[in-house]
């Protein structure tokens, strides 16, 4: 299990459209990825479960992933993350 916190600073948050990119690339990789909140941990391949933590602006979260391709998985997100989508 490889996991790492990052801030989301993108403007919107992770809402519709960076979420399903976040959700797209969650889905290249084998491994098992949560999306963690607050306590509140969802499936990061679950558009529903990403949407449904509220994650705006200046929130902190932490990535967690557990397979094959666990690290991989955890450095492209958070890499995803932190370059504000691209935007």
């Amino acid at each position: 299990m490889f996991s790492e916190k990052v801030v989301v600073q993108n403007k919107v948050g992770l809402h519709a459209r960076p979420a399903t990119f976040f959700i797209q690339k969650a889905n290249e990789f084998k491994a098992s990825i949560w999306v963690e909140k607050d306590e509140r941990k969802v499936n990061a391949k679950s558009l529903l479960g990403v949407l449904s933590l509220g994650i705006t602006q200046g929130t902190e979260i932490n990535i967690i992933a557990d397979g094959a391709d666990e690290k991989e998985a955890v450095d492209m997100l958070v890499s995803l993350i932190s370059s504000d989508f691209a935007e």
